[in-house]
């Protein structure tokens, strides 16, 4: 194992390519092989925000196909740890690319899972989405003795509103096709008021939807949150939505 190359789970941060920090520049930089998640079509977007630190590197794509069944997904991971696994063994260092933060909802844990006890395994943090919208809206997550919970949409109703009502602050992750159906848990918790939308947080297209009625109540893109705190201040006014739309290097 001393003569195994070591395994990197890079996060590269939620989509601006300054956000993501120096160590995990330094690592893309100096390894010779990289592995990423993909689509089926090619489209990766980790790769997209780390695109100015490689430098040739051998590339690994680790294809996800978009569905539910986990079979399939498995069966992606299982073929790109056996893909990764031969470089290190070879004495190559392997960095994964991951968004956000590797080990936060991050891709990265799957191969972690499958790689972890064979090779020397650093990971180097990332900003996470919730961090990164928080941010954007300028909004404290928590203060003081407060409580944040946070949870895919994809969770049942049952535990959705549990935690709502329960928690001092939500952070509720890739509503996608979920919007319309968390707006009415919301409303019926009674944490309305409570709520900022953000969508595609620190990336080229970020809008910010402050008041509630500006919601949408249609299905909505994969990358957005929920933001639900009772912290937040009262500065609106009635009649005025505060909504935002820049480019990440602005």
């Amino acid at each position: 194992m001393s003569d195994s190359g070591t395994l990197y789970g890079v996060g590269v941060g939620p989509g601006d390519p300054e956000l993501l920090t120096l160590k995990a520049a330094r690592i893309l930089q100096s390894v010779p092989v990289i592995a990423y998640p993909a689509t089926p079509q090619g489209s990766a977007q980790a790769r997209d925000i780390a695109a100015q630190w490689l430098t040739g590197q051998r590339e690994i794509p680790i294809t996800m196909p978009c569905m539910l069944d986990r079979g399939p997904v498995n069966e992606g991971y299982d073929a790109a740890a056996i893909a990764i696994a031969e470089e290190l063994a070879d004495g190559r260092d392997v960095a994964i690319l991951c968004e956000g933060d590797p080990l936060f909802y991050g891709s990265f844990s799957y191969l972690l899972q499958r790689l972890g006890h064979r090779f020397p395994c650093v990971v180097i943090p990332g900003i996470n989405s919730v961090s990164a919208a928080a941010a954007a809206a300028a909004l404290p997550l928590i203060t003081g003795e407060q409580r944040l919970t946070v949870i895919p949409a994809t969770a049942g109703d049952g535990l959705l509103r549990q935690t709502l009502l329960a928690s001092d602050s939500v952070a509720i992750l890739k509503p996608g096709r979920h919007r319309p159906r968390l707006l009415e848990l919301l409303r019926e918790t009674g944490r309305a008021g409570d709520t900022v939308y953000i969508e595609r947080a620190s990336r080229s297209g970020e809008r910010i939807v402050k008041r509630f009625a500006d919601i949408p109540a249609t299905p909505g893109p994969y990358f957005a949150l929920f933001l639900v705190t009772r912290s937040r201040p009262s500065t609106e006014s009635p009649g005025i939505a505060h909504e935002s739309s820049r480019s990440p290097r602005e």
